[in-house]
């Protein structure tokens, strides 16, 4: 805080949001004279904390990015928990990817993931999967399709993950 004042924001407004509440982090920098920084957006969702007994206020660690939030039927879905509930499921691989469609008056979620290992026959796949849309049921609160491929089926790609195929129309 000595060099920077933090903001959260409403990432959708850029409206200053409420003490303790949870938005996008945005930075000014204080002391640069060069090269200053007037309300830099890092697309990062985290909260600020209040003030303890330490001279510098705390952040909260970072949920997510603004950028991946994915909203379906009104909640607000991020990746990286569809990935933490997968790496909590036995015989699953953490690789996934998640497709976006709207078939009919709502919306709909696939996890397209695979199977940790060769030996996993269709039965078995489809238990997994079973227990996973379970887990994502509780966890997030959501329903979700769950498609549970051989070892390597699903895409890879060169550089950053391509993690959501949106299909739903564009309004």
């Amino acid at each position: 805080e000595d060099h920077f004042y933090p903001e959260i924001i409403n990432p959708e407004t850029g409206e200053v949001v409420a003490e303790g509440e949870q938005g996008e982090l945005v930075f000014t920098s204080l002391t640069k004279e060069a090269f200053p920084i007037i309300r830099y957006r890092t697309r990062d969702l985290t909260r600020l904390l209040a003030g303890t007994a330490r001279s510098m206020r705390r952040m909260e660690k970072v949920t997510g990015r603004s950028d991946d939030m994915i909203i379906l039927r009104g909640v607000n879905v991020f990746p990286t928990q569809i990935e933490e509930v997968l790496m909590a499921c036995p015989g699953l691989a953490p690789h996934f990817q998640i497709e976006l469609s709207c078939p009919g008056r709502m919306d709909q979620m696939q996890v397209m993931t695979e199977a940790s290992d060769t030996a996993m026959g269709p039965e078995d796949r489809a238990n997994a999967g079973r227990e996973l849309a379970a887990a994502i049921k509780q966890s997030i609160g959501i329903s979700v399709k769950i498609d549970v491929k051989d070892v390597g089926g699903v895409a890879r790609s060169e550089g950053k993950a391509v993690r959501i195929v949106d299909n739903r129309p564009k309004t």
